[in-house]
């Protein structure tokens, strides 16, 4: 099935929007910040959104695509099948960062490059928002640190301390466009 790419908008996204979106991560093992490192660690859960959360993120989304994040979306059809969205607010001392807010890839559409399109799609906005780089409050599972390792992210140079207490166990990373 052929996946096309676009700015979100109210015309192509609403409160409903990720009804059929399939949030599913199996976790076995988690990168936690041990003794001055980064070790990989046995942690075993699963992450799953029932529809009241997905209509949550997908109403949060709607509410600030237009207002202060820029949001994309991939579609198979009529079916929202990824998201990413990123902050307008920069922030940082070193640099000027923007915050990628939201990004995920529904389990049945994983392997296919569409994070990486929307990753892309994402990156590309830091010049219209006259930031350096982009600051990733990132998952500490094995699988997505691999994911973003493999996007060309790395630990961040500075760590935002108000997403880090909200989300202690994220690791802080960061994207610089090349």
């Amino acid at each position: 099935m052929e996946i096309r790419y676009e700015r979100l908008n109210p015309e192509n996204f609403d409160a409903h929007s990720l009804d059929a979106f399939q949030r599913h991560q199996a976790v076995k093992e988690c990168w936690r910040y041990v003794d001055g490192m980064w070790q990989l660690r046995p942690v075993s859960f699963e992450e799953n959104w029932d529809l009241p959360q997905l209509r949550e993120i997908a109403g949060d989304i709607a509410a600030h695509m237009t207002a202060d994040q820029s949001a994309f979306g991939a579609f198979a059809g009529d079916q929202t099948v990824g998201f990413i969205t990123v902050s307008h607010h920069l922030f940082g001392r070193s640099a000027r960062y923007a915050e990628l807010v939201c990004f995920m890839v529904s389990a049945p559409f994983r392997g296919r490059g569409i994070g990486r399109r929307l990753f892309q799609l994402a990156a590309g906005e830091l010049p219209k928002l006259r930031a350096e780089k982009l600051y990733i409050s990132a998952h500490s599972s094995r699988e997505s640190q691999a994911a973003y390792r493999a996007l060309g992210c790395t630990l961040a140079v500075e760590i935002n301390r108000e997403l880090a207490a909200r989300e202690p166990f994220d690791v802080p990373l960061e994207y610089t466009p090349r």
